[in-house]
């Protein structure tokens, strides 16, 4: 029964994303996204660890571009908006990547802390999605005073615009770093109720198995003296 719903989790993560994504349901930059890709990389199977979840953002980028163009007019589909937001996929995979990297500690934290290795390795991943907030935070950050696709007159091309960028942003809006602290709690939230919902209903996922595979290809176990080799 567990390791069926294992199964499920991230089919239910994906949906979740994908509805939470409209706009107006969370305040701004409080998204479950950055918590996905990192948790994605983290927990899901290697296989479709990335690839499913980058669909379903491209899916409701498409949407939400649509409902941007249509309903409020803002030029979306134009050369520089799109690049800006491909540094979003940018940051969406170096989340994925850093997830992968820190699934291995997460996983010895559970396999030699015995009872609570399951609470450290949740604990592992929690902190690493507030750290994964920081990094997508400065990728998207950087990428929008580098290309300012709406032209902002605030991001000079220095490093005062780049600080500003990163610190105040522009006129008529909160102050970027207010964003950040949405991106902030929001990605240690999330992170933790996928790390929480994970360690509930998986005996040992896919990913576990594959990183106790890998360990042991690794780190074989020793021979005794005179024992015969293949």
């Amino acid at each position: 029964m567990r390791d069926r719903l294992s199964q499920l989790l991230p089919l239910v993560f994906l949906g979740f994303i994908a509805v939470s994504r409209w706009p107006g349901l969370l305040p701004p930059n409080f998204s479950a996204v950055y918590a996905l890709m990192f948790c994605a990389g983290a927990l899901f199977p290697p296989r479709r660890g990335l690839l499913a979840p980058i669909a379903v953002l491209l899916a409701t980028d498409v949407a939400l571009n649509v409902y941007y163009q249509q309903v409020k007019g803002w030029p979306v589909w134009s050369g520089i908006s799109l690049l800006a937001l491909a540094f979003n996929y940018l940051g969406y995979i170096a989340l994925f990547f850093a997830g992968r990297g820190t699934r291995p500690l997460a996983e010895r934290c559970r396999r030699a802390f015995g009872p609570l290795g399951g609470a450290l390795r949740w604990l592992t991943l929690t902190l690493g999605g507030f750290a994964a907030a920081v990094l997508f935070y400065i990728i998207t950050n950087s990428a929008s005073w580098l290309f300012n696709p709406f032209q902002n007159p605030e991001y000079t091309r220095n490093l005062a615009g780049w600080i500003t960028a990163l610190t105040l942003g522009t006129k008529n809006l909160p102050q970027t770093w207010e964003f950040f602290r949405n991106t902030f709690l929001s990605s240690g939230l999330f992170a933790g109720l996928f790390a929480g919902a994970w360690e509930l209903t998986a005996s040992e996922s896919p990913a576990d198995k594959g990183v106790a595979a890998q360990e042991d290809e690794e780190h074989p176990p020793e021979r005794e003296p005179g024992e015969a080799t293949a």
